[in-house]
């Protein structure tokens, strides 16, 4: 049976290294992009199924630039997983114009291009793409407007997108963490001026199950949704934040 071909973005850490990791365990071939040189490309002594790619994602032509590099290397597209993000705590006063254009860059526009991309590619396999999206997409966060704005336009991105390619076999469904125990996490604390261990406390005591979400089990479930399983499920925006959206 021919392997099948996984693009993931935002690989280098956090959520993104685990559906690396997921992904290639369960027999794909990956090609993980992310920006930081060591740690992705420490990607690749992990498994042979992983290869690896460099750069920023903040312009459509680094997004055709992956994909492109995608197709020569592998011949393909299956699956595309659009995780790359990015988080700045400001409220819109305190909001630069830099850190709108970069947020909104990165997490919204490059969701767009490489998806945009990715399109003939997947039409030929009746592919799929996930898009790493946010609980702060479905509901307004404090201190978060560029990142809200960016994730609420891929949570409604992914549904206008999943109808129109419906009829073409290809499925678009958005997953929305709440906390998640990553690097992103303990960044956050920082900028409130707390240490790790009490971000982690602080994030596990405001959950209804008492714990955030691990980056392996956001992983799982974009293998489900990924899989033939998953076969009727598209244009979701489906919550994995420990019920903090009930």
């Amino acid at each position: 049976m021919t392997q099948k071909i996984a693009l993931v973005t935002g690989a280098s850490s956090g959520i993104g290294t685990a559906i690396a990791h997921t992904l290639a365990n369960n027999g794909y071939l990956v090609l993980a992009a992310g920006r930081n040189a060591q740690r992705t490309h420490e990607l690749n002594l992990y498994s042979s199924n992983i290869q690896t790619w460099v750069g920023d994602l903040d312009s459509p032509e680094a997004c055709s630039s992956l994909v492109d590099y995608c197709v020569s290397q592998y011949g393909g597209i299956d699956l595309l997983v659009n995780n790359a993000g990015i988080y700045h705590a400001a409220d819109a006063e305190h909001t630069t114009n830099e850190i709108w254009a970069s947020t909104i860059a990165v997490n919204l526009n490059a969701v767009f291009y490489l998806s945009r991309d990715a399109l003939p590619h997947l039409r030929e396999v009746s592919g799929v793409i996930l898009n790493i999206a946010s609980d702060w997409g479905l509901q307004a966060g404090k201190d978060a407007i560029a990142y809200c704005a960016s994730k609420g336009g891929v949570v409604l991105m992914t549904k206008a997108m999943a109808m129109d390619h419906a009829h073409e076999g290809i499925r678009v469904n958005a997953i929305c963490p709440g906390d998640v125990e990553t690097p992103m996490l303990y960044a956050e604390g920082a900028i409130r001026g707390i240490e790790p261990k009490e971000a982690l406390e602080q994030a596990s005591n405001s959950s209804p199950t008492g714990r955030v979400t691990t980056a392996e089990e956001v992983a799982a479930l974009v293998l489900f949704l990924a899989s033939d399983s998953a076969a009727q499920i598209t244009g979701a925006a489906i919550p994995i934040d420990g019920g903090n959206t009930a």
